[in-house]
């Protein structure tokens, strides 16, 4: 087994090599991280749902009239997942904003707002400890006390938890279980046990109805990990150029996350992109070329899958991409438009709780892309250009 190249091995061989091993490659965090999601899903649900009364009376003692959902790149594509379930489950105006954004546009957004004293931010993030996020959430708490914060971070150990959910009554604090931080550069199971947090907080009038939801996912998850995997490995040996990521609605904020995982593991081999099944029409399909992979995140709304089966079968007609591989549910034959496909026993589940599935692909994309390129998954960026926690920058 450890005799053949690392990007040769299987997933469960991956796992089961000795720490040494795992050490050298760079493989330590990464491949164990990707692997935990399942599990780590179910005891997400479990801290919410522990805290269920105390969220509950948060919200009701501050009765906000709007929700921004907030986060610097993997964790801002956090909320734009999950913004559509709260919107529609709380009928409350949602929207997802980076705190990318907000560092440098934060008075005029707010001051621009008619509910601007009514709001309740969610901010998400792994460490507690970016750049963004730490420097939004202490302008924010000290120029507008009318706002409300609940914050989402998998450390407990961050300033996030630390130093703003302390002693503060308009700052309520969420941490997940200390296996979510993810140790390697790129964040996996926190992404994905973020989001749970996030749906748990659309549900959180009554999350009993959602456990169902969890259990189906973390299960079918679980069961189809290694044949994911070995997907992820054949079509990373392939050294594709470009990859291209596609999906609609909440699924759009799973292509993002999945074309930054790409990216990020790969240490920039592979370029890549993101869009919506239509957006790509609008002349992000010149960027395609026959050294391309284009993967599409099939929809469970029959309307919206017709439109985007009927994207992959014109762009397969004019032979646009290299290869493309369409994920989604069982009940859709999808060899027609699609050299690979993965599907999942999924077809009763909203948009809305997909992206966790459907991401792992990408996760194992990047993790075998890595080792294809002769990177180190745990830290791919071998000059430095990247880290696992922003840096910070002098900003006056």
């Amino acid at each position: 087994m450890v005799n053949l190249p690392p990007e040769q091995l299987s997933f469960e061989d991956i796992l089961r090599l000795s720490p040494t091993a795992k050490a050298d490659l760079g493989l330590e965090f990464t491949p164990s991280e990707i692997a935990q999601q399942p599990e780590t899903w179910l005891e997400t649900f479990r801290i919410v749902s522990a805290k269920q009364r105390e969220i509950l009376a948060f919200l009701d003692a501050h009765k906000p009239a709007t929700v921004t959902l907030v986060g610097a790149g993997t964790s801002d594509y956090v909320g734009r997942a999950v913004a559509p379930l709260i919107n529609r489950i709380w009928k409350k105006p949602v929207c997802a904003i980076p705190s990318t954004d907000l560092l440098t546009e934060m008075d005029a957004m707010i001051e621009s707002r008619p509910d601007a004293g009514r709001e309740l931010w969610v901010s998400f993030s792994r460490s507690g400890d970016s750049f963004e996020g730490v420097k939004v959430l202490d302008a924010a708490i000290d120029r507008y006390p009318q706002i409300v914060h609940l914050i989402v971070t998998c450390s407990k150990d961050g300033k996030m938890a630390t130093e703003f959910a302390t002693a503060r009554p308009n700052v309520l604090c969420v941490v997940l279980d200390d296996r979510t931080n993810d140790r390697g550069l790129a964040m996996t199971s926190s992404f994905t046990n973020m989001i749970v947090a996030g749906q748990c907080l659309a549900h959180i009038q009554n999350l009993a109805e959602f456990e169902g939801v969890v259990s189906t996912i973390s299960a079918i998850a679980a069961e189809h990990l290694g044949k994911i995997a070995d997907i992820g490995s054949k079509i990373a040996a392939k050294r594709f150029e470009r990859v291209c990521f596609l999906g609609s609605g909440p699924l759009k904020a799973a292509a993002d996350e999945s074309a930054l995982k790409v990216l990020e593991l790969s240490g920039g081999f592979h370029s890549t992109m993101a869009e919506s099944f239509l957006g790509l029409r609008h002349g992000p399909l010149s960027w395609l070329n026959k050294s391309s992979l284009l993967v599409g995140f099939l929809s469970n709304d029959p309307v919206k899958r017709k439109i985007e089966l009927g994207l992959l079968e014109d762009v397969r007609a004019k032979n646009a991409a290299g290869s493309t591989l369409a994920i989604g549910p069982d009940s859709q034959d999808l060899s027609s438009i699609a050299d690979t496909a993965i599907t999942f026993p999924l077809s009763t589940l909203a948009d809305d709780y997909l992206a966790l599935p459907y991401v792992i692909f990408a996760q194992c994309l990047g993790l075998y892309s890595s080792l294809t390129a002769g990177l180190k998954p745990d830290a791919p960026s071998a000059d430095g250009k990247i880290q696992r926690v922003v840096s910070n920058i002098t900003i006056g």
